[in-house]
């Protein structure tokens, strides 16, 4: 059943990011809080002889008790500032590539838990697939990461073509690939060219002395800023 509005009431909604900040504030909060309790227990502890009755084992005791509550505090505001700093780099990516929030949500956290910096996961579908996930090659690949089904099948037996269609399957096995491609090359170039041509010719081309590039690797590169830790 479809439910209308009631006239003359608003519903506030707060986006995802105003929440974590609402959130996030609350537990700053919390933590200030803490830090004045531990500070009065102090001075209570240094008190005159009105205060000889509050006993240091008592003081000791609040003392831990606060202490954990202030490192789950901090711990909490933690997440919440990692959890932020995702949210803004998502819809960084959203709106630099115009692509919807979900699949921007989808790359980034995918391309992290392969080991693959979200910035070069990005440009790869980019040059890829135009962030499509009806893509087909000439090539007989598809998908987002443009994956051919046999090198599909390498990484998950039994994948179908129209498994290949489905973006968080296409994607975990198009950053695996690459990733495993990176740890064999120990060269980004290289692996992303190995990526697009395959190993076999890329090998070839490399023993016959022959320069491997075919444009591909410059694509995704161009403007690329490498990430010190990893690609």
């Amino acid at each position: 059943m479809i439910r209308t509005a009631t006239p003359g009431r608003r519903e506030r909604r707060l986006s995802a990011t105003q929440g974590l900040m609402v959130r996030g504030m609350a537990v700053l909060l919390a933590a200030v809080l803490v830090v004045g309790s531990v500070r009065a227990l102090i001075a209570r502890s240094d008190g005159g002889p009105a205060e000889q009755h509050y006993t240091g084992t008592a003081v000791l005791g609040e003392l831990s008790s606060l202490r954990t509550s202030l490192d789950r505090s901090t711990g909490e505001l933690e997440i919440l500032e990692l959890e932020l700093q995702r949210s803004r780099a998502i819809l960084e990516y959203s709106a630099r590539y115009q692509i919807p929030a979900d699949l921007a949500t989808l790359i980034y956290d995918i391309a992290l838990r392969e080991g693959i910096g979200p910035e070069l996961a990005f440009r790869l579908v980019k040059v890829e697939s135009g962030f499509n996930p009806r893509a087909r090659s000439s090539m007989a690949a598809f998908g987002l990461a443009q994956v051919q089904l046999r090198t599909a099948r390498y990484y998950k037996l039994g994948v179908t073509l129209d498994d290949l269609f489905d973006p968080a399957t296409n994607l975990t096995i198009g950053f695996r690939y690459l990733r495993d491609l990176l740890d064999t090359y120990h060269d980004l170039r290289l692996a992303l060219l190995a990526y697009n041509r395959g190993p076999a010719k890329v090998n070839q081309l490399l023993g016959d002395g022959r320069e491997p590039g075919n444009g591909f690797e410059t694509s995704v590169l161009q403007g690329y800023q490498r990430p010190t830790s990893s690609p």
